[in-house]
């Protein structure tokens, strides 16, 4: 397979503000450095596709004002590739516009479509499993989506069910899904937890880019035909005035409701590469690293006494001093301290949105 046929689109038009005051609506969560390593959660994604393709294949899909963001955060991505959406309409006319942009520069492209506020902790592992599922797509008419394998029963995520009793003939790691399954209640999720079919749904796919055209023209007729129309200004200078006037016009729809749940040649590839998507700061705390209390601490100037099962993020160089704390957040950021149980972190978006 070729290099220079593989692409990868980054899904960066989020405005979740959960970490805040870290992210904010004006600066989303994908555009800060979360883990506090240097790097925010869209600089990381790119990183972690080293190697699977040129930088010049690589497609950013977002809201208009966060397109200068993404470009001073990956100033190699071609400005033309950072493809501007009018408005909000969830991921499948998303992916539809950016499926048409790549077809009308590469008609054999090979495409990984994922998040740009999730981590990996294990890339060498990711990078083995995205590129074998490249692999696959490249000869097959088949969708794949990456299938974690869970490790506690979330009710935050939905769920792919695979048929494990045999595998694809031309690769063993891969399976058809027989079921997506949404987010569910706590008892519906320990049972999926003891039942080895059950991954979580990471919201990662793989297609040739004629596999999901196709689909598209099958299952959203209405949706494909806006794209078909407006494909011969697609890399054009009109682009972005054609998509301003017509994008409106596509459905508010999922690429799970509007595809993966009709198709036919859906494939899951089980997957164990330390994958969270970072929705909560409890999901944070579990997923870096831990001093023998418990506390996770980001920043360079942090010293704690009795404290235990705390996530602490001050990154701006001030000297922090926590005492007597036992699962709480302690977050600043351009003046703004928050302290805040974690069991009740749901509080914060309320005020988020009204401060």
């Amino acid at each position: 397979m070729a290099l220079e046929n593989n692409h990868v689109v980054i899904m960066a038009g989020g405005v979740g503000s959960r970490f805040w005051p870290m992210s904010t609506v004006q600066r989303p969560k994908q555009f800060i450095d979360v883990l506090g390593v240097g790097r925010s959660l869209l600089q990381l994604t790119f990183d972690r596709f080293k190697g699977i393709c040129p930088a010049e294949n690589v497609w950013i899909v977002t809201n208009k004002d966060y397109a200068q963001l993404c470009h001073e955060q990956l100033p190699e991505v071609p400005r033309k590739n950072i493809l501007c959406e009018p408005c909000r309409r969830n991921t499948a006319p998303c992916i539809a516009y950016v499926s048409w942009r790549i077809k009308a520069s590469d008609g054999n492209a090979n495409i990984v479509v994922t998040p740009s506020d999730h981590i990996v902790t294990n890339t060498e592992e990711f990078r083995r499993v995205v590129s074998q599922c490249l692999n696959f797509t490249n000869f097959t008419d088949a969708i794949v989506t990456l299938g974690m394998k869970p490790t506690r029963p979330e009710t935050g995520y939905g769920y792919i069910q695979a048929d494990l009793s045999y595998s694809s003939p031309s690769n063993k790691e891969i399976f058809r899904v027989d079921y997506f399954r949404e987010k569910p209640d706590l008892e519906t999720a320990q049972k999926y937890i003891k039942d080895n079919r059950y991954f979580w749904n990471a919201g990662i796919f793989i297609w040739n880019v004629k596999t999901i055209v196709n689909a598209f023209r099958i299952y959203q007729p209405e949706m494909s035909s806006v794209f078909d129309s407006i494909s011969d200004v697609l890399g054009t200078d009109k682009e972005q005035d054609v998509i301003d006037q017509r994008y409106g016009d596509c459905e508010s729809i999922s690429v799970d409701y509007a595809i993966m749940e009709k198709a036919d040649e859906i494939f899951v590839c089980p997957s164990d590469f330390g994958w969270s998507d970072l929705g909560t700061w409890g999901s944070l705390l579990t997923q870096t690293s831990h001093d023998m209390y418990g506390n996770s601490l980001i920043g360079d100037n942090i010293s704690v006494y009795d404290t235990r099962n705390c996530i602490i993020h001050t990154t701006e160089e001030r000297k922090v001093v926590v005492q007597g704390l036992d699962g709480y957040i302690v977050a600043e950021k351009d003046g703004t301290l928050l302290i805040c149980k974690l069991a009740e972190e749901q509080r914060i978006k309320q005020f988020s949105e009204n401060n």
